[in-house]
């Protein structure tokens, strides 16, 4: 979770890790609430994943396959550990900083930028009108 523009405007980064290799699947930003994960769950659909490991959150009970479902935190280390590295490389998602991100464009963008370097080896420059 990160701030944009001021503390009530809270900016999540929802994302998908293969338990496997350790690697980003999918990822989406946007509030916490259902419908934003029902949209990383769309992204997630072509790739027929047969086991979910996830928190506690309400979410994923309302919107994942019991039978697909398993709550703890023994499967979730690996993605913590991706968040607190993507919070030592990028400044906006630390709690405590004095820098931040004024426009939700903005901050998606930079952090989108990091997750295709870092996960997918690409290098992508963003073209976007601001």
């Amino acid at each position: 979770m990160s701030f944009v523009g001021n503390k009530s405007n809270q900016r999540w980064l929802w994302h998908a890790v293969d338990h496997k290799t350790n690697t980003v699947l999918a990822y989406v930003f946007g509030k916490r609430k259902d419908i934003v994960f029902k949209e990383l769950k769309a992204l997630l659909l072509p790739l027929n994943i047969s086991r979910y490991y996830t928190d506690d959150w309400g979410a994923y009970e309302r919107h994942l396959d019991a039978e697909k479902h398993e709550i703890g935190k023994k499967n979730t280390q690996k993605i913590e550990r991706k968040n607190l590295n993507f919070r030592a490389w990028i400044k906006r998602l630390t709690r405590r900083t004095i820098c931040f991100s004024k426009l939700e464009k903005m901050h998606d963008i930079v952090i989108g930028l990091l997750i295709n370097k870092v996960e997918f080896g690409r290098d992508i420059h963003a073209k976007t009108q601001i």
